[in-house]
Parts: structure tokens; C-alpha cells; sequence
């Protein structure tokens, strides 16, 4: 069962959903229409959102609105905020789900790539917070859920090189930030899915790699969203979905650092695109 997010506050509650238009974004939308809530939706393919949109709007009569952008640009969080004020949005739900992987070593690619990930990854998700953080306080309710990774508790291997370290980021950001807003009525969650069933392998070359790993690694979208729903209404500060990666996560835990690494180097090719090419300008 989805939490009730409109206890309790009567009256509908409105979430802001980034990187709505497939995956784990996508299916945060379902589920949140799914409890009645208006959703705003924002991701750069502006023709998923909008069939996204009708598809909810038909099952479940909820308003939904929708806001192309790149928040690979620094300026779009501030200007999604902006649009959200002119159409007269307050976002009592934020859901921070914009995210991919950058394959490859650390110089393999482009500085501007990197840079492009920091901005989607890090900061585009604190400035929105800061942004939304008010209007919620003002009201005495809101949740936050950043999207993080199981990768953000576990010793980094090669390649995908800031991924892991966005993913801490998130983790530490998402405690600090519960632990001021808790009074307010503002819960924070860093959700810290593993293996996830979305497009997230197709988009960074891994695919072929990663449908080797066991099955039993894997969570279904549906489930990682619903468990999160729920840690975020619990007011759990930190979340990791399945019984599965709480174990590894407990495991890891116990290891010596440098077994913890060794172990990466070596299960890390299993999953990880890691190359030592030039970078391309």
C-alpha cells in the first residue's frame, strides 16, 4: 500500500518529479498519482512527459504539468522555479531522481562532461531543495527523497568514476538535511537502490555487461519506489531497498578498506565500463 502523503495536511499535495520520463522517475510519478497526488514533471524528452502525462491524468484524474528542461544547465534549476511560481505551483513533494553514469576513467571524457554530471547529480539537487525547502517549512510539511545508490555505501571500483562519490554526496546531504527540517514537518530521504531494472545500463553502454550479474540482485523499479515512498513518510534519513543490498551493505561494513577495495577491482569489471582513453575535446 503507497503512503498516505495527505495526512496530515488536508487537501491535495503537488510533487515535483526530475528525470520523470522513464525508470525509477517514471514510475515515482505512477505511484504518486496512484495516492492522489498533482504531479509536476520535468526531463528533457518533452514527448515522454507529455504521453506520461495523459497516461496518468486517464488513470487517476490527477493534474499534471509538465516542464522540459536540462538541468545540465545551471540556470535551470532557478528558472524551474521561477515557472513553478508563475503557474502558481507550491511543490510539497520533491522527488530528485535526475541522474545517469559517465563510463569510462576519469580522462577518458571531457571535462565538460563531468562537469554536466556534477551540475544534474549534485548540485541541481541542492538547489532545488534550497529553492522548495521554504515554501514547505512555511506550511509544515514536506518530503524529500534524493535519489542515491546503493553504490554511495560501498567502496568504489574503476570506471563510472564520480558516480559513486555523486552517490555518497547524496547520502551525507540527505542526513544533514533531515536533521534541520525534522521540527518543520519536513522529512528527508537518500533512497539507495542497487541493481534496478531501467534504462539506466542501456544509456551508459553497460547493458551487455550487467545482464550477466545474477537475477537475484535485481529489484524491480515498482518495489525500490514503493519501500522508498514509504522510508521517506517513516522519516528514515537513509533508505536501501531490498534485503539484498542491506546485506552487502552490512557486510562491506565489516571489511578491512583495503579488502573492501580489492574486492571492487575485482567485481567492479562485472558492471563498470572502464577504459584509458584520451579525452576528447
Amino acid at each position: 500500500m503507497n503512503p498516505d502523503f495527505s495526512a496530515p495536511v488536508p487537501g491535495v499535495r503537488r510533487a515535483l518529479v526530475t528525470g520523470a520520463s522513464a525508470g525509477i522517475g517514471a514510475e515515482f510519478a505512477r505511484q504518486l498519482a496512484a495516492s492522489g497526488h498533482a504531479l509536476v514533471l520535468t526531463a528533457r524528452r518533452a514527448d515522454r512527459l507529455a504521453a506520461l502525462a495523459e497516461e496518468l491524468k486517464a488513470a487517476h484524474g490527477v493534474q499534471v504539468d509538465c516542464i522540459a528542461a536540462d538541468l545540465a544547465d545551471p540556470h535551470t534549476p532557478a528558472a524551474l522555479c521561477d515557472e513553478l511560481a508563475r503557474r502558481g505551483l507550491a511543490i510539497d513533494v520533491l522527488i530528485n531522481n535526475a541522474g545517469y553514469g559517465v563510463p569510462g576513467s576519469l580522462l577518458s571524457q571531457p571535462w565538460q562532461v563531468h562537469a554536466d554530471f556534477i551540475q544534474v547529480l549534485m548540485t541541481a539537487p541542492v538547489e532545488l531543495a534550497w529553492r522548495l525547502l521554504p515554501g514547505m517549512r512555511e506550511r509544515g510539511y514536506g518530503r524529500i527523497v534524493n535519489v542515491a545508490s546503493l553504490a554511495g555505501h560501498v567502496p568504489a571500483p574503476a570506471g563510472h568514476t564520480l558516480y559513486a562519490a555523486s552517490k555518497a554526496y547524496l547520502i551525507k546531504f540527505s542526513q544533514a538535511l533531515a536533521l534541520e527540517n525534522r521540527a518543520r514537518g519536513v522529512h528527508v530521504c537518500a533512497l539507495c537502490p542497487g541493481f534496478t531494472y531501467s534504462e539506466f545500463h542501456d544509456v551508459t553502454g553497460s547493458r551487455a555487461l550487467v545482464s550477466q550479474m545474477p537475477k537475484w540482485l535485481w529489484m524491480q523499479a515498482d518495489r525500490v519506489v514503493r519501500e522508498g515512498l514509504a522510508a521517506v513518510e517513516r522519516g528514515d534519513a537513509v533508505y536501501i531497498p531490498g534485503r539484498v543490498n542491506r546485506t552487502i551493505k552490512g557486510l562491506i561494513k565489516l571489511l578491512p578498506d583495503s579488502v573492501g577495495l580489492r574486492m571492487a577491482a575485482r567485481e567492479g569489471r562485472k558492471f563498470r565500463v572502464a577504459d584509458d582513453a584520451s579525452p576528447s575535446t
